[in-house]
């Protein structure tokens, strides 16, 4: 069957001529002037040529109209007929001065080259509108009038911020923020409700608290950290375990409706950045009063359970408490006694055996987990290395080891017993979800490893448990496939977020779950702290039951979203730096892994984590893209490149502004 007559048989009539159609969505515009619009009412995407996109920017929420339907081998297109909301209102480029007036000498007008390459235009700015901008600064602009690219017209703007010279530190950083529209600081208002609630913990606050302060407590964090929202302890007893996770009471502090939840829910998460953090919270909660910092009272909520020697839980409970955290410990510390360093095990040695027994209890309970299907990828994270003026020195892989590693298992733990406990009282209630893969993409998964000799079983629908994923990830373990097939199947995920039902965590393999651990820094995290306290006060009932039900969804949309944002602007901002550090790397060689392949270029990532690009258009052959295989394949030579393929590559060009790092290929590695 011709490609023509297979798209025929999928489509039927869609490519004869049909009325004219209008649909709604968001505009996603190229650097080039054209974009697409996905519309809301059929998910169709329509090509929107240069000369129809009219006043539309990036971003905005557009009304379209067909010009043309679908044919097998173009996307339907349509025209931009009104702009119902502006997705887009401020802008941070470079800022460029225009001619001098030659009766004055002074600069006539500028304009702003916008940072992000989705804007394509360049942003007139009159001399009175400049606000004294100088040639180079990196500026933030309100735009005015957004121009008509049918027309020629340019958009027009009033600079609203000057960031400061692309090259004094943090200014780079900064851009990244301002063009997610964000701000560091707090409110007037948002302070001062912090300085009034942030009060000594008093005998009166802790009189109705389960009270343990006598209780052995650590906290475990990385040797940066301000904030400890999260401490644990662990007693033996008998051949049971007496593990407790120990939560900052942060919704004793931050009330609902109040100046500070405003702006919690409003940031949604805290953003953490090469050189700075944007909190959640205000420093006097974050870093003070909601820290469990060492030998000072702190209110708390805490998860106790009992787990028997296999790392089951028996019994569990959730109660309002006081601790006074006994050490302030740091991950590096705490792997150099688990690793028999004697001047650390010297250090520490009345929590010693505790730190072992957690050890021991964490491999137990992270075993229990793979058992039941948990997936760990295993995929390297970055750690940027910044020097006092905040310039990247050094790129470097996160280790992870025990001591990582037994925090993560006891928090997992936590979450999904406070999940359990909720939805067995079908309560009003926030949970993490991560729902299974398309069946479609496992099934393609499932293809295309098969070629490599490994086996996904699957179900009669097409889907798959997610033990068999892990079990995928422990047979490629070690072998030359292991980053290709990893990349792949991490590939077939869905990303998680906030639902209101228990939906059950695909990747942890855990029928409920939920996040419980970080109230600092998560705002779904301080909603359920108050959901919690209230059940234990027996004051979830009625009107309180009703008023949950009614506000969470909005929350759990809102949360997810703030949660993507986040993640994208620590993407972007980790991504500058890591151009930044290649900078000083022009001009050498490296091996590394392919990661990605398109019809424009092959992507290829570093042993620290940097990604570059070779351009097809440099290769000395003519490649074409094997969308099925991942692969690129010269015309002349026949030669493949694949995703997951060990190469050799030179640095061509790092470039902040446009964040790309250019690599030429020199060949591959055997």
């Amino acid at each position: 069957m011709s490609k023509k007559s297979r798209y025929k048989e999928k489509h039927g009539n869609k490519g004869k001529k049909q009325a004219s159609q209008k649909h709604t969505g968001i505009f996603q515009a190229s650097g080039s002037g054209y974009g697409f619009v996905k519309s809301n009412e059929t998910d169709e995407e329509f090509f929107i040529s240069r000369k129809s996109t009219h006043t539309a920017v990036h971003g905005d929420l557009v009304e379209i109209k067909t010009l043309k339907p679908m044919t097998h081998k173009k996307k339907a297109e349509a025209e931009i007929v009104r702009i119902i909301e502006r997705g887009l209102e401020y802008v941070v480029g470079t800022f460029e001065a225009g001619n001098k007036s030659p009766r004055t000498g002074d600069m006539a007008y500028g304009f702003v080259i916008s940072d992000d390459r989705h804007f394509g235009e360049d942003i007139f700015v009159s001399r009175e509108r400049s606000k004294g901008a100088k040639d180079g600064d990196k500026v933030v602009v309100r735009i005015t009038d957004y121009g008509n690219r049918s027309r020629n017209h340019k958009p027009e703007g009033i600079i609203s911020e000057i960031l400061g010279d692309i090259n004094d530190p943090g200014v780079d950083i900064l851009s990244i923020i301002r063009s997610y529209g964000l701000n560091e600081g707090f409110s007037r208002e948002v302070m001062n409700e912090a300085d009034v609630v942030a009060k000594p913990v008093t005998e009166d606050k802790i009189k109705n608290r389960k009270d343990l302060r006598e209780l052995l407590t650590i906290t475990i964090d990385g040797v940066n950290s301000k904030d400890f929202d999260d401490a644990v302890s662990l007693v033996r007893s008998g051949e049971d375990w007496e593990l407790g996770v120990h939560i900052a009471d942060v919704a004793e502090y931050v009330k609902e409706g109040g100046e500070l939840d405003r702006e919690a829910l409003r940031r949604g998460t805290s953003i953490y950045l090469p050189d700075r953090v944007i909190p959640m919270l205000p420093e006097a909660l974050s870093n003070d009063i909601c820290s469990l910092n060492p030998h000072e009272d702190r209110l708390t909520v805490s998860c106790l359970m009992t787990l028997d020697r296999k790392g089951k839980i028996r019994k569990s409970k959730i109660v309002e408490s006081v601790i006074s955290s006994h050490y302030r410990m740091t991950y590096d510390s705490v792997q150099r006694i688990l690793d028999n360093d004697p001047g650390e095990r010297e250090k520490y040695k009345d929590i010693v055996p505790m730190l072992e027994d957690m050890n021991s209890l964490a491999h137990l309970i992270r075993k229990r987990r793979v058992k039941h299907g948990a997936v760990d990828f295993d995929l390297p994270e970055p750690e940027i290395i910044l020097d006092d003026r905040g310039r990247a020195v050094d790129v470097k892989v996160r280790e992870r080891d025990d001591a990582t590693g037994l925090i993560e298992d006891f928090m997992l733990m936590a979450n999904e017993t406070v999940a359990r406990t909720f939805a067995a009282m079908n309560m009003p209630f926030l949970y993490r979800s991560h729902d299974e893969p398309d069946k479609d993409r496992i099934s393609e998964l499932a293809l295309f490893v098969s070629g490599f000799g490994y086996h996904i079983k699957l179900k009669k629908d097409g889907r798959t448990s997610s033990g068999e994923i892990q079990k995928l990830m422990e047979d490629v373990g070690g072998t030359q496939y292991e980053k290709l097939i990893r990349m792949l199947a991490l590939r077939t995920m869905k990303q998680a977020g906030y639902t209101t039902e228990p939906k059950g965590h695909y990747g942890l393999a855990m029928e409920y779950y939920t996040h419980f651990t970080s109230p600092i820094r998560r705002y779904p995290d301080l909603q359920i702290h108050r959901i919690i306290k209230e059940y234990l006060r027996l004051e979830l009932k009625g009107s309180r039951m009703e008023h949950y039900s009614k506000i969470l969804k909005g929350v759990a949309e809102k949360t997810s979203f703030l949660e993507r944002k986040a993640v994208d602007v620590e993407r972007d901002a980790d991504k500058l730096k890591m151009v930044e550090y290649m900078q000083s790397h022009i001009g050498e060689e490296y091996e590394g892994i392919v990661s990605g392949v398109t019809d424009w270029g092959i992507y290829v990532e570093l042993p620290n984590t940097i990604e570059g690009m070779i351009r097809l258009s440099d290769m000395n052959d003519y490649y074409e893209l094997d969308e099925f295989n991942h692969q690129v394949v010269g015309r002349a030579t026949g030669q493949r490149i694949r995703l997951g393929d060990r190469v050799k590559v030179g640095v061509l060009r790092a470039d902040k502004l446009s964040c790309e790092i250019d690599l030429t290929y020199m060949g591959g590695v055997e």
